[in-house]
């Protein structure tokens, strides 16, 4: 398409990214809640171009392109993008673009870093379902990170009000109530998409090896997840957990999921194959 490359494309939609996150820095010393639509714009033409990256790279391929690092950083940088986005409709939601760019940035700059993009001679999982379950947890990952973020948020300005004092960055984030409300939904849509991810995989695995369930390192270990994320809602909901007893699991949840996802995948051999 216009003679660029899927790759291109991605890179056209990183340097958008960085002129997005240039914006966020100007307008975050007058507050998140100057974010407004000029932020909004960019992160909608970087989400054009990198949407087309990605189309351009599945028909390439003829499959969803999550099973390589580059392509799994880059489909993840896509989710955030999309979420920053479509939530921003909501103009009391258009401070998570904020916090979006500088992630966007970041993850884009990583997966440009050379041998990233590397090819198997043959794919590394089947077609079809194999890649509709990846890209399900993915996104249920990104949700996550991104109520992670906003509980981070939520333990730093109420510590601040603790101490009846506020310094220049804190003074600058959205108010508690709206952390504390935004945060939880992101947890419900990430378990909703890791409910969702897990089920088609326990099917595609059924259709390949006979069972719904393996004792293979990763299959437990997302197990393990859901159950954690399962037990923060159902906490919340049933004993009403707010605040600061809600932003803390959090927290500890999504560092749990980010130092261990890697090491657990290639323990796989089914995630891994040899």
């Amino acid at each position: 398409m216009f003679g660029l490359t899927d790759r291109q494309f991605f890179q056209i939609a990183v340097l958008i990214y960085g002129g997005g996150l240039v914006y966020a820095l100007a307008i975050f010393r007058h507050g998140f809640h100057k974010a407004g639509v000029t932020l909004h714009t960019i992160l909608g033409a970087a989400v054009v171009f990198h949407t087309i990256s990605m189309v351009l790279r599945g028909l390439a391929l003829g499959r969803c392109p999550v099973t390589n690092l580059y392509e799994a950083t880059a489909f993840t940088a896509w989710t955030i993008s999309m979420a920053c986005v479509g939530l921003g409709i909501v103009p009391r939601l258009r401070f998570l673009a904020v916090l979006g760019t500088p992630v966007l940035f970041a993850l884009g700059v990583f997966a440009l870093m050379p041998r990233m993009d590397t090819q198997a001679t043959e794919p590394q999982l089947e077609r079809g379902m194999m890649s509709l379950h990846m890209s399900l947890t993915l996104l249920a990952y990104g949700a996550f990170g991104m109520a992670a973020l906003l509980s981070t948020m939520y333990l730093a300005q109420e510590h601040e009000l603790k101490l009846r004092k506020s310094n220049a960055l804190t003074a600058r984030l959205p108010a508690l109530e709206q952390l504390d409300t935004t945060g939880p939904r992101l947890v419900a849509i990430g378990l909703a998409l890791l409910s969702a991810g897990l089920l088609i995989g326990m099917a595609w695995l059924k259709r390949q090896q006979g069972v719904y369930l393996k004792a293979d390192p990763k299959i437990i270990w997302a197990i393990f997840v859901w159950i954690l994320y399962a037990l923060l809602l159902g906490l919340r909901r049933r004993y009403g957990l707010r605040g600061r007893r809600f932003a803390w699991p959090s927290v500890t949840c999504f560092a749990f999921v980010l130092l261990t996802y890697w090491g657990f995948n290639l323990l796989s051999d089914i995630h891994n194959p040899r």
